[in-house]
């Protein structure tokens, strides 16, 4: 297949890139974000999927985010391509800290108090080591999902706003860049010849303008 790799990946090495990406976190961010705005569509249709995304990586519904995020950009006649991609902000490395505040936040909308199990103001450690481990949730999944999901809601909205706007933008910076370089193509012409005449010191060779004498 064209462009495809020579040596095909493992499902091990898939993995391991995924948590940790060979190249740094920010070559993938940046990778990342110049996938996203080559994606076909108008600014709204690629921000608004990424957005989708997103924004379902702040709710507890594990294993359902890439169907989430379809669903919700078919609603939002947004991107399903870039909704899926969107949903790489929930990862291993940010899933705790995002688990953490929906379930604090939820709790505190809710008027709970925090588990017996842990003192009046836990620390982060103390909420992941104890609320999000096999044996507590099996014992009291209600007690966990429920404040996750009231306060992962508010979350994920905000989360909509704040990818999708400076998304937007940057979509909409690049199709006009883009365009304005198709447009302009002899004006491109014009000064690939004059830096060729430079270089070969032809200072005084004339250059067409591209005007009828």
């Amino acid at each position: 297949m064209l462009f495809s790799r020579r040596v095909p990946s493992t499902l091990f090495a898939k993995f391991r890139q995924f948590i940790w990406p060979k190249a740094g976190w920010r070559r993938a961010a940046t990778y990342v974000a110049h996938r996203v705005r080559r994606l076909p569509g108008t600014p709204y249709h690629i921000a608004a999927g990424f957005a989708c995304g997103a924004a379902v990586s702040f709710t507890p519904l594990l294993g359902l985010h890439f169907v989430s995020a379809a669903l919700l950009a078919w609603l939002m006649r947004a991107s399903l391509m870039a909704s899926a991609i969107g949903t790489v902000v929930g990862n291993p490395w940010t899933f705790p800290f995002i688990w953490v505040w929906i379930y604090t936040l939820g709790r505190f909308v809710l008027g709970y108090e925090h588990p017996a199990s842990l003192p009046g103001k836990p620390t982060f450690g103390e909420l992941d080591a104890t609320i999000f481990t096999v044996e507590y949730l099996r014992d009291n999944f209600m007690d966990v999902a429920v404040p996750m999901i009231v306060g992962g809601l508010p979350t994920a909205i905000v989360a909509w706003f704040a990818f999708y706007w400076p998304l937007k933008m940057l979509v909409e910076s690049y199709q006009k860049a883009r365009q304005h370089r198709l447009a302009n193509p002899r004006r491109k012409s014009r000064k690939a010849k004059l830096h060729n005449n430079l270089n070969a010191g032809n200072v005084n060779e004339p250059i067409n303008s591209g005007k009828r004498q």
